[in-house]
């Protein structure tokens, strides 16, 4: 937007001058927060040139303040605030060497393109032993001697059955579960 001064409400002094200082660099379309923005950062720097020349008044034992208080304040500011954007060579020869690493070429698959199915929310997390181990034998309790024992009840049937498999099953689950979760 164009800072008219006709349709405009009436601006104070320093924001006129803004807007004339923009005008005169060729900048006609803005947005009128700007000229607040330039406003504040100029109040901010000038405010901060001025303490900083306090100071240095006072570190010289001086009660008012020279023109070398406010010069050294500010070339303080400058080397402080303001830095040197690179030389255009030194950034033509950054953009040469980062443009001769070619990109990844692009796969042929069209469509959506998903991680693999064990990273995905739809994806299947568990998986169904085809051979369930039978379930464990019950556990009968004899008290003798004062002591709890723990003895197990055999089937009676002829099928002689162990708890190893049934741990190498669930370790072998887990394992498998502890792998899904790899990255």
């Amino acid at each position: 937007m164009a800072a008219d001064s006709q349709k405009a409400p009436p601006q104070p002094r320093d924001a006129r001058i803004v807007s004339l200082i923009l005008q005169s660099l060729g900048v006609e379309d803005y947005d009128p927060k700007v000229v607040h923005q330039l406003l504040e950062f100029a109040h901010r720097y000038t405010s901060d040139v001025f303490q900083d020349s306090l100071i240095y008044a006072e570190h010289a034992n001086k009660n008012d303040l020279d023109l070398d208080d406010i010069q050294l304040a500010i070339q303080g500011r400058v080397n402080h605030s303001f830095t040197t954007p690179p030389p255009k060579e030194f950034l033509l020869e950054l953009a040469q060497e980062k443009n001769k690493i070619p990109l990844p070429l692009i796969p042929e698959k069209y469509g959506i393109r998903l991680p693999s199915d064990k990273h995905c929310l739809t994806g299947i997390n568990f998986s169904i032993v085809p051979d369930a181990p039978p379930p464990p034998r019950p556990l009968e309790k004899s008290n003798s001697m004062m002591d709890t024992q723990e003895t197990l009840v055999e089937p009676e049937s002829d099928v002689v059955t162990t708890n190893a498999p049934t741990e190498a099953v669930k370790r072998g689950r887990d394992a498998m579960e502890d792998d899904d979760y790899d990255f």
